[in-house]
Parts: C-alpha cells; structure tokens; sequence
C-alpha cells in the first residue's frame, strides 16, 4: 500500500482519533487505510459529498472505518 494512502488516512481523523490509530502497529494501520480507501470508492453517498467538500467526505469515511473497528 502506498504510504501516501495511509497518510492521507490519518490526516483525514481527528486529532484524537489520528493518535490512537499512530499508537496501533503499522500493519494494522495499514489495513485501516486499505478499509477506508474501499469506504471513499463504495459509498455513492460519500461521492456526492466528496464533489462539494473533499475533506468532509474523508473524514466521514474515516469515521465509518473506525466505527467498524470499535464494533
């Protein structure tokens, strides 16, 4: 995976959220990014919200990642 993927990953969560995933190992770092790459490229709804605010529709992509993850 390219690290710019994962770099972009963390930029896209919070503060909070970006130290907590930095604390993790990289290999699941890694496949958190992997998971929200898949989130941006799925999701229709993120599509459109992607066209009126970039960032918004990442960190709402990341946001999802992380709620699967906590279960």
């Amino acid at each position: 995976m390219p690290k710019d993927s994962l770099e972009r990953f963390l930029a896209a969560l919070d503060p909070g959220h970006r130290e907590a995933v930095g604390a993790k190992p990289r290999e699941e770092q890694e496949q958190l990014a992997a998971a929200w790459e898949r989130e941006l490229e799925a999701d229709d709804e993120l599509d459109t919200l992607d066209e009126l605010s970039p960032r918004a529709a990442e960190a709402e992509a990341a946001r999802r990642v992380l709620d699967r993850e906590a279960g």
